[in-house]
């Protein structure tokens, strides 16, 4: 079983995927997606495999999306795309891909959603929100 996860170590939500993920066990590939961002058509095909449109997976907040102009809703998905590959930091995270599918993981407790593994102990998320109990299981609400 393969899990990758693309993932920002500066970012909370991609931190507390990547926890979730490991609390079953599994060491999954990490891409530091700022450092090595996913080709073009890697990252379409993510972005169209977890439901969403090219827009719904571009970063507003934090990013230069404003001032590249990337507002104009006449830009091509291929446009936007070729901006998040060039500019990783407009690429949302943290997508996670898995046998069951790919997700943007926002908020992190969706991942829960594509792991096929159980949950191993309890966790809760940095800041403090309990998410899964002493047995693995979710709480509400999450269950």
């Amino acid at each position: 079983m393969t899990i990758t996860i693309y993932h920002n170590p500066a970012c909370g939500t991609s931190r507390n995927t990547l926890a979730l993920i490991r609390n079953t066990g599994v060491e999954p590939v990490v891409v530091e997606y700022l450092k090595s961002p996913p080709t073009q058509e890697a990252l379409r095909d993510m972005i169209a495999k977890a439901g969403l449109s090219v827009r719904q997976a571009i970063r507003e907040k934090g990013t230069p999306y404003a001032e590249l102009g990337l507002d104009d809703l006449s830009l091509s998905d291929e446009a936007l795309l070729a901006a998040m590959v060039a500019t990783p930091g407009l690429i949302n995270r943290p997508f996670v891909v898995t046998e069951m599918g790919v997700r943007l993981c926002r908020p992190s407790e969706l991942v829960l959603d594509i792991l096929s593994l159980p949950q191993k102990a309890a966790f809760s998320k940095e800041d403090g929100e309990l998410v899964i109990d002493a047995n693995g299981k979710k709480v509400a609400p999450y269950a």
